[in-house]
This record gives C-alpha cells, structure tokens and sequence, in this order.
C-alpha cells in the first residue's frame, strides 16, 4: 500500500500564526516526544515511522509550501508540488498518476489522508488494515470514519447501512453522506450511528486511473500539470466518493482530534504561556501563543486565546474565536514570516520611497550547513549587515568568508549566495530597495551553492570567514 498525505490550507482559522504559507499543518506548537515541539506534519510523519508505513509514503501539496515541507520533514519523503490549488480531486489524481509513472501497478492499493489529524497510534492500525478490507468486501473503496464525541455541526458524516445478517466484520457497508449538518441534523445523525469523516480514501490506482479518463483528463502527470492553471476546483468527496458503489466504512473508536481553530489547539499546547508572557492563575481557560520577543501578560480575564505573531495580533474568546476566518486579516498580505529548508525570514516592517519604490526589512536566520540559493534580482538592490555566526559568501562571482558585523552592498543584477558554517546559524538584516509590491523585483532562475561555485571566479577564499 502507498499512503499520500493531502498537505495544504489556507491557513485562516488560525491566524496570525497561520498564513498562506504555513497553514495549520505547520505550526510547531504541539510536545514532542523529545521534550520540545512538533508540527502536525511532523507528528504525523512520526506516528507513520512508528507503524512501519513512512516508507511507502509521499506528500501532495501547493508549490508555495514545498519549501516549509521539505524543512520540516526533510528530504527522504517524496513530495508532489502542484503549481495551482485545484481541490482534493485533482490533488488525488496528480497524485495518482505520480505512482504510476513511478512503476505502482494498477493494483496497489492507495491511501489517501490529511496531513494534520491528532489521533492515536491504533488510528494507524487501522489505516495499515485497509488494503485487507478491500480484499475482504470487495468494494471499491474503503473510508475510515470517527465515532463522534458530540453533535458536532463541523464535520461532515457517514452514514453505514446495517450488515448483512450473520455478517461479523470490522467494516460496514456505507449507507449514505451527509455534508455539515445543523445541530438538529447532526442529533438525527447520531442516532442512526453516523460517523464522522475522517478524509481516509483507500483504493486500488486502477480505480483513479479510470476515474481520471472519464473525465476526459491525461494519463500523465506532464499532461495534467500543463493544463492545471485551467482546471476547475474539485472536490473529491462531491466528484467521486458519494458517486461510488459499493463502499465500506472502518469505525474507528479511538482519539481523533480537528485542530483547526484556536479552541480545539488550546487544550494540546505545552503550558498556558507558549512564548514571552504570562497568565495570572485567575484566568481560567486562557491561553498565549506568543512568537514575538515582546512579553504578553494576560492578568484576570478568563476563556481567551491571545496570539502574536509577525503578521498581527489576535485577542479573542476561544469560543469565537474561529471568526476570525470572516474577517480574513491576512488576504491579499505578504505573510511576515515564512519557512524554508535552509531557514527563516521574517519581515520587519516596509517603507516606502515615492510611488515605485519601498525598502523592506527583513531578518533572516540560515540554519547551520544550510545555504539559500545563488541568484540575481534584474531591479532591486540590497544590504546585508551579519549580527552573528560566520560563513561563506558568493558575490558576482567571488567567493569571500564572512562573520559577524561585516556589511556588504549588493547592487541591481549582482549574484549572491550565503552559506553558514555548521558550527552554529548565521543571522543578518537584509535592507531590500527596489519596487513596490505592484512590481515586484524579478529573480533570475537560481542554482544551488554547489551549483553557484562553478561560477567563482577566485577558487581561493578573501576575508575574515571561517569554511
């Protein structure tokens, strides 16, 4: 069996520490085992290792977030870059072909899950034992569904038919689907033993294979990635599931948590206070996630969540506080903070020069050993001033040691490159001029340090840096 992790998001529900970029599936906010914090991602990609299925693993997700992925969960993971969001139905099928193409006989068996619930070891139990359904039912696909806790209005429902008389098996032939219900409906739901949708696919390539040519798409991921941008956004659920027959539901009694909004994250963070702050001991039920250096005091207001991040500040009742995906603070915003393989950004502040340029500030912290790539930008200019750590430098073709307190000018069109030594991380400031956001500075293609060497003019290293 091949397991796909569907790993995306918009990122709203849990803002400001959720943007475009890192969704909730990236927030390292959860204990590891190791005594310090995980992200959904991760914990998942770790209960998978722990069940003997990461191997057989791989992750679909936007182009926008290959980077935070890939730093996160490291390079052993195949993951499968789409270049437009286009919903859970393209995503399989991409997916899909993917395996294919990489020699998955139309037999094998895949497994389709979101890259973010919060279960228990024993859900990955059940998710190895459906290849084995399959086989014993003979349905064409085989769903997971969660015993509800509540009513809940959030989650959409599965309903089973009852087994055939006599019949003693772990699954059950699926009735019908029910989308969101009212509180009403999700009561009824409960009483005809609806369980909730976990997002668990399981079935053989052959049927997505099949599925794909009747909607007139490619066979091929080239083909389908060329027409991407034109495709309409599916769901998986409305163009396939509740279209085919027959298919069974594995109940699943065990923990299964959505942490998608600020109430359901709270009860699972490390302490009251993740970050600079404190929350006095009359505020009952009250949480800080706090990603700035400045400290937050929460003093005698109980039932909120207080979040402060780069790209704002949320104050809010934990109960309400999933409207903040009305309001959509960050649409249409540069995220302040984002994450990639080799390290982090964050955006400082901006400032603007007439009405064509801006400087923007950002710190940038490279992890040690890592490098970001060797590029060029055609009209904007930069300066680099390095607070700590040491490392190497290529500038136009030079290659020069560098180290804390070194100040370097980059005009318009000069190649650059940094590498930290794997001694420690490299920080600096970066002073950015060039266009404003409506025309944005045009990068050249960029090319990886090793790649960037071959350019150096001087094999021998000028200046004050340590290899």
């Amino acid at each position: 069996m091949k397991i796909i992790l569907l790993s995306g998001g918009s990122g709203k529900r849990l803002w400001p520490l959720s943007n475009e970029i890192r969704s909730k599936t990236f927030l390292k906010l959860l204990p590891a085992p190791d005594g310090g914090r995980e992200s959904m991602l991760q914990r998942v990609c770790r209960q998978l290792d722990e069940a003997g299925l990461l191997s057989s693993t791989s992750i679909v997700t936007h182009f926008s977030q290959l980077e935070i992925v890939k730093s996160q969960i490291g390079e052993n993971i195949p993951v499968l870059a789409e270049p437009y969001k286009r919903g859970t139905f393209t995503a399989i099928g991409l997916a899909s072909l993917y395996l294919h193409a990489q020699g998955a006989s139309p037999d094998e068996i895949i497994c389709f899950m979101p890259a973010d619930p919060f279960v228990d070891a024993a859900f990955f139990e059940q998710v190895a034992s459906l290849p084995s359904v399959l086989a014993k039912s003979g349905a064409r696909m085989a769903l997971i569904g969660t015993k509800p806790s509540f009513p809940s209005t959030q989650y959409g429902y599965i309903v089973p038919a009852a087994a055939p008389d006599g019949e003693k098996a772990p699954y059950l032939p699926v009735a019908k689907f029910a989308e969101k219900p009212d509180e009403q409906g999700a009561a009824a739901l409960l009483s005809r033993g609806a369980l909730w949708n976990s997002g668990v696919f399981a079935f053989a390539n052959s049927f997505m294979l099949k599925v794909l040519a009747s909607h007139g798409l490619p066979s091929s991921c080239e083909d389908l990635l060329s027409l991407y941008g034109g495709l309409p956004e599916l769901s998986f659920d409305e163009e396939v599931v509740e279209k085919t027959e027959p298919i069974v539901v594995l109940p699943y009694e065990g923990r299964w948590d959505d942490l998608g909004n600020w109430e359901a994250l709270a009860p699972h963070l490390e302490s009251r206070a993740v970050g600079p702050g404190e929350v006095s001991d009359d505020s009952a039920d009250t949480h800080i996630v706090n990603e700035l250096a400045s400290p937050v005091h929460v003093i005698d207001v109980s039932g909120i969540i207080v979040a402060a991040s780069a790209d704002g500040i949320l104050v809010a009742s934990k109960a309400g506080s999933s409207r903040i995906k009305q309001i959509n603070p960050g649409k249409d915003r540069t995220p302040m903070y984002e994450e990639y393989r080799w390290g982090t950004v964050t955006t400082l502040g901006r400032t603007e020069d007439g009405a064509d340029a801006e400087a923007v500030i950002r710190r940038i912290t490279l992890l040690p050993g890592k490098s970001f790539p060797y590029r060029t930008h055609d009209n904007a200019k930069k300066s680099w001033t390095l607070l700590s750590g040491s490392g190497r430098m290529i500038m136009d073709g030079h290659l020069t040691g560098v180290k804390a307190g070194d100040v370097f000018h980059l005009e318009a069109g000069t190649g650059h490159a940094l590498l930290a030594d794997s001694s420690g991380p490299l920080e600096l400031i970066e002073i950015e001029f060039g266009p404003d956001e409506q025309k944005p500075a045009q990068a050249a293609p960029s090319l990886s340090w090793e790649e960037a060497l071959l350019l150096c003019k001087n094999v021998r290293e000028t200046g004050s840096g340590n290899e």
